[in-house]
């Protein structure tokens, strides 16, 4: 699934509906109308949006109606902040509204970097996968004891040469996640 990410600023706009569109300077927005897709705000999973509307302008063209949509009160609001994103805004710069639907909104928001585990608890799949899964390497076992033993990620992977590590435990709790998946010990919780 596709995601689309806010500045932690946000977060209350979008959850309150005020929220509605963004509009993102380029042309190269990998969206769709009907997509659904990931909403992050501030490094947490806010919930799924459907994306309802994707078009691009010049920044010239955008009007109020865009602005109110993108939370902002007028034009000259939006453009501000496009300047605090963007660093250089120009009355031709290309701008893509991406306009969406909050269609799931979770209780707890869910850590961004947790979300490849569908909302699931790093920690919670590799106890369950030591305890169910058969078919782990010595060396997947290991890491996933290692993990459970530091209690993090980042710890984790510092005891194995650097944080440039993590990516190691993070492959075999993926996998361990699927495997969990498959065999209906584990399910998605957003």
């Amino acid at each position: 699934m596709k995601n689309l990410k806010f500045d932690g600023r946000y977060k209350d706009d979008i959850l309150s509906g005020r929220k509605k569109a963004t509009i993102r300077l380029g042309k190269k927005i990998n969206l769709r109308p009907g997509e659904e897709v990931l909403v992050h705000a501030g490094g947490y999973v806010l919930g799924k949006a459907k994306i309802t509307r994707v078009e691009t302008k010049t920044v010239a063209e955008l009007t109020d109606e865009d602005a109110r949509k993108d939370g902002f009160r007028n034009r000259e609001e939006l453009i501000e902040a496009l300047r605090q994103h963007y660093k250089f805004v120009k009355p031709n710069s290309p701008a893509t509204i991406v306009e969406f639907e909050m269609v799931k909104v979770l209780d707890k928001p869910i850590l961004s970097a947790d979300y490849p585990y569908e909302g699931n608890n790093p920690i919670e799949i590799a106890e369950l996968a030591l305890k169910h899964l058969d078919n782990l390497s010595f060396e997947e076992i290991a890491l996933l004891k290692l993990f459970l033993k530091e209690g993090s990620l980042r710890k984790a992977a510092m005891k194995l040469g650097g944080l440039n590590k993590r990516y190691k435990i993070r492959e075999v709790l993926r996998k361990a996640y699927e495997e969990l998946k498959k065999r209906g010990i584990m399910e998605p919780k957003i």
